[in-house]
């Protein structure tokens, strides 16, 4: 199974001992993340943590996603998750998505997330090309993007649906090439 590693974050697939972690970090986040994430609702409980845990096993071994819990290097706190996911293989490309716990938010757990997960989508799986896609309103997550050095294409209309009603979203995109001078771009 793969590993990632930053100075301060171990990027893993979770692991049963991780669903109670797991579950917590999405009640507590239920009011941040939940705003921008369907699934992360504040009555979250560990069954569905044990549902998506067994979901994330499956697309591993068919290679159609590839999830990781963000953990902390110094204490080993689950921080958040971050993933590789909707492949369109024929193009080369897929999206690259991330959340952090609330009382973890803005301490470079996301950024670490995405500077991992870009090169091991480049490197190791072979692809062209990495989305971020982003819901109109999310401005943490817009600014983490142009850190990361994503470059900014533009907003796609009705590009989501969360929670019931179809929005925009912003769309950026990291490239092999743009790993080595990473900064805002668009």
């Amino acid at each position: 199974m793969p590993q990632l590693r930053t100075d301060r974050f171990h990027l893993r697939p979770f692991a049963p001992a991780d669903v109670v972690a797991f579950s917590q970090a999405v009640r507590e986040s239920s009011a941040t993340v939940g705003r921008w994430m369907n699934w992360a609702h504040a009555g979250y409980s560990e069954r569905e943590a044990r549902a998506w845990f067994r979901a994330c096993r499956t697309a591993r071994a068919e290679g159609s996603a590839y999830e990781f819990g963000i953990f902390s290097v110094a204490d080993g706190l689950l921080v958040g998750g971050a993933g590789l996911n909707q492949f369109n293989r024929p193009n080369g490309f897929c999206n690259l998505g991330y959340w952090v716990r609330a009382s973890q938010q803005r301490r470079g757990a996301a950024l670490a997330a995405v500077q991992a997960l870009a090169p091991y989508a480049f490197s190791e799986l072979q692809l062209i090309r990495v989305e971020i896609v982003v819901a109109v309103g999310n401005t943490p997550s817009f600014r983490l993007a142009l850190k990361a050095g994503a470059t900014y294409e533009g907003c796609a209309r009705n590009r989501l649906r969360l929670h019931g009603r179809l929005i925009a979203a912003y769309v950026f995109s990291l490239v092999p090439g743009d790993l080595a001078t990473p900064g805002a771009r668009g």
